[in-house]
C-alpha cells in the first residue's frame, strides 16, 4: 500500500488513522490504495494495544422470534454507546456454555444473555469472568455468590405480573375455566406459571396446567393432549408466543372456532403475534426499553461507574389484546 500511494508505512499508518501529520492530498492517495487493494484495518489486532475491543457479546436462541426483536434493539443501543453487537446462537446441538466461550474467546467486554437457562451459580461464575447483564430472568437474592462477588445485573419484566394480567384479561372477558400450557421447569416458566396460579386463585377460576416444551412443537403437543382429553374450557394463557401459536393451529385445524369457542392469549408480544393471521393476545416485555437499560448497565460497569450490589431493573409488562381473546360462550 505505501508503494502505491508513494508515502512511506508510517505515513500510510497516521492517515488511515486520521492522526495528524499527512497532508489532506496525502490521506486522500493513501485512502484511495487502501480501497484499490481492499484493505480494511484489524480492529482486533489494533485493540490488542489499548486491551479493549469495543464488542458486546449477545446469547440468543436463534429460533425464537422475542430474541430476535431483542438482538436488533441491542444493535441499535450499543451503536449509540460506541459498541458493535457479537451474537453467539443457542441451537440444538450448541448450548449456553459453548455459546458464551465463544464471546469469551472473541474478546467481548461485556456479555448480555437473552432468557438464560444456567443456574444462579453459573451465571455468577460467568459475571466473574466478565461484566454479565441478564435479560428476562429473575435471579434470587445473593446471586453473586462468595468471594464479595457482585454478581450479573438483571434487565426483567416482572414475569408473574404480565402473566397475571392475562388471567385478569380473561377473567373480565367471563372466562371460568381456563388452562396454562407452562414452557417446562425452566425459571422463566416458573415465575409464570406462579403468576397464572396467584391470579386464576384470586378470581376463584377453575384451572388446568399441561406442561409442555418451551417452542411451537411444545404448543402442538399440549393442545392434542388436552383435546384428548375432553377438556371443556373456553380459555388458555401460554408461557411464550410460540406455544400458543402451536396451540392455535391445532385448534384451527380441529374446528375450533377462535375466540368464539375458546380464547388463547400468549406471552412475549414477538412478531409471531402481530402477523395478520395470527393476531394474538400477547405480553409484551418492552424489547427496546430492556436493549437501552442492558447496555447502559453494561458500559457504566466497564467505565468503573457501577456501585454496590447488582442491579434488577424490573419494566412493566403491559397486555396487548387482539382478536384471539373475546367473551366466554354462554
Amino acid at each position: 500500500m505505501a508503494a502505491l500511494a508513494g508515502v512511506s508505512k508510517g505515513m500510510v499508518s497516521l492517515a488511515l488513522r486520521g492522526a495528524p501529520g499527512p497532508s489532506a492530498e496525502t490521506t486522500a492517495r493513501v485512502r484511495r490504495a487502501a480501497a484499490d487493494l481492499g484493505y480494511r484495518a484489524d480492529r482486533a489486532a489494533a485493540s490488542l494495544a489499548l486491551r479493549r475491543t469495543g464488542l458486546l457479546g449477545v446469547v440468543l436462541a436463534v429460533r425464537n422470534p422475542f430474541h430476535a426483536e431483542l438482538a436488533e434493539e441491542l444493535h441499535v443501543a450499543a451503536e449509540e454507546a460506541g459498541y458493535d453487537v457479537v451474537l453467539a446462537a443457542v441451537t440444538r446441538s450448541r448450548g449456553e456454555r459453548a455459546a458464551t466461550e465463544t464471546l469469551l474467546d472473541s474478546r467481548c467486554e461485556s456479555l448480555v444473555l437473552a432468557g438464560p437457562e444456567m443456574s444462579a451459580a453459573d451465571l455468577a461464575e460467568l459475571d466473574a469472568q466478565c461484566p454479565t447483564v441478564v435479560l428476562g430472568r429473575r435471579l434470587p437474592a445473593g446471586a453473586g455468590g462468595t468471594g464479595g462477588r457482585r454478581g450479573p445485573d438483571v434487565v426483567r419484566v416482572s414475569d408473574e405480573e404480565g402473566m397475571a394480567a392475562v388471567v385478569d384479561h380473561l377473567a373480565a372477558l367471563g372466562h371460568r375455566d381456563v388452562l396454562h400450557v407452562t414452557g417446562g421447569s425452566g425459571a422463566i416458566s416458573a415465575e409464570r406459571r406462579l403468576g397464572f396460579e396467584r391470579a386464576a386463585a384470586r378470581h376463584g377460576l377453575r384451572t388446568h396446567v399441561v406442561d409442555a416444551r418451551f417452542d411451537e412443537r411444545g404448543g402442538v403437543d399440549a393442545a392434542r393432549r388436552v383435546l384428548d382429553s375432553g377438556w371443556q374450557g373456553s380459555a388458555v394463557a401460554a408461557a411464550n408466543d410460540r406455544i400458543a401459536v402451536g396451540f392455535l393451529d391445532v385448534l384451527l385445524r380441529e374446528g375450533v372456532a377462535v375466540p368464539q369457542q375458546v380464547s388463547i392469549a400468549g406471552y412475549d408480544d414477538s412478531s409471531l403475534a402481530e402477523l395478520g393471521h395470527v393476531q394474538l393476545t400477547s405480553v409484551s416485555q418492552q424489547p427496546a426499553e430492556q436493549a437501552r437499560c442492558a447496555v447502559r448497565l453494561a458500559t457504566e460497569r466497564l467505565r468503573g461507574e457501577a456501585e454496590g450490589e447488582a442491579a434488577d431493573v424490573v419494566l412493566e409488562p403491559h397486555l396487548v389484546v387482539r382478536r384471539t381473546t373475546g367473551p366466554a360462550r354462554s
